[in-house]
């Protein structure tokens, strides 16, 4: 199950990445508004979870334009504001669930549970393109059953293209995905992406791993060209 966390405390942030990775869940992070409603809009989360005082855009606006658009992405606000007009406010915009700060985290991962059950999600299958298998919850990857080692940034850049197998992703996409926090070098990206062509594709005479000029990167079924 895919989350996004948009909280601009950056060592909260963190550490909700660690615990909710621990908790088998694929975690990105946003720590501005903007960032995290350009995310919101482009990812598949199951869930997202929102502060509301955000630099950029505020977490009120976030959730209302991401509404109005028709994501019904379950929301749960986490935030310091724990006045009752606060919390109405924020269930009026949009959101599914609130938590004040300070929080349990024990209750955190259980109002997750609960919004993933009403919503129906469960935990997403292994993501496959063509003999290339991404599981997401264990971090596991393979190439015709052989497991292949990667770092969590491979991993992360691995994951998105499998997303979208078979369309262009930008390097500004993958950068956003893998390198949340420093976002800027999309010398980043094709480093990573070197590597992963060593990995996924040399390593087993393929070729499934593509660049698009102009566009990004694409990861396709190439078994029909062997």
């Amino acid at each position: 199950m895919r989350i996004l966390v948009v909280e601009d405390e950056v060592d909260l942030a963190h550490t909700l990445h660690t615990g909710l990775t621990a908790e088998g869940y694929s975690v990105d992070l946003a720590h501005d508004g903007r960032q995290g409603l350009w995310m919101a809009r482009t990812g598949e989360y199951s869930l997202v979870v929102l502060d509301l005082m955000l630099p950029g855009l505020n977490g009120y606006k976030v959730c209302a334009q991401l509404r109005r658009e028709g994501n019904a992405t379950p929301i749960l606000v986490l935030t310091a504001k724990d006045g009752e007009w606060d919390q109405a406010e924020a269930l009026d915009t949009g959101a599914d669930d609130y938590l004040a700060k300070p929080f349990s985290y024990l209750v955190l991962v259980a109002r997750l549970r609960a919004l993933a059950r009403r919503a129906g999600t469960t935990a997403p299958p292994v993501l496959a393109v063509g003999d290339l298998s991404l599981d997401v919850a264990g971090r596991v990857c393979r190439r015709a059953g052989t497991r292949v080692e990667l770092t969590p940034r491979e991993f992360a850049v691995l994951e998105l293209l499998a997303r979208r197998a078979g369309q262009a992703v930008s390097k500004t996409d993958l950068l956003y995905h893998a390198w949340p926090d420093v976002a800027q070098d999309p010398n980043l990206v094709e480093a990573r992406v070197s590597t992963l062509r060593k990995k996924v594709d040399a390593a087993f005479h393929r070729n499934s791993l593509q660049t698009v000029r102009g566009a990004g990167y694409r990861l396709v079924d190439d078994r029909e060209r062997d």
